[in-house]
């Protein structure tokens, strides 16, 4: 069941593609906006361009169906969840390190005020 709201061919090819390469490309991609200091919505944009890459190659390589609202849908979440905690984790890093003076770390996500 699981496996039909996924991907249509098989539970490991959605691992490889979709959260691997696809989810691998989009924290990378998170990554590069958050280090030019670009805002967090380009993430949601990349990862709409990525969801498109990411089922061309569920089709060219495993066979999979190119044209899928449903299966794109699904890529491009998960390319976009991975691209925004790339792009949350280093802006969290940037906040502490630039402004080391002003703000400590809070988690791996966050950061908080320093208290006076």
């Amino acid at each position: 069941m699981i496996v039909q709201l996924i991907d249509e061919n098989s539970l490991p090819i959605f691992l490889l593609v979709s959260i691997v390469l696809g989810g691998g490309a989009s924290a990378l991609a998170g990554r590069a906006i958050a280090r030019t200091w670009r805002p967090w919505w380009q993430v949601v944009a990349y990862s709409f361009l990525l969801g498109v890459a990411v089922r061309f190659i569920h089709f060219s390589v495993f066979n999979g169906t190119l044209l899928s609202a449903h299966y794109y849908l699904v890529d491009t979440a998960v390319c976009m969840i991975f691209g925004l905690l790339g792009f949350r984790a280093t802006r969290a890093a940037q906040m502490v390190s630039q402004y080391r003076w002003l703000n400590e770390p809070a988690g791996f996500l966050r950061w908080r005020r320093k208290s006076p």
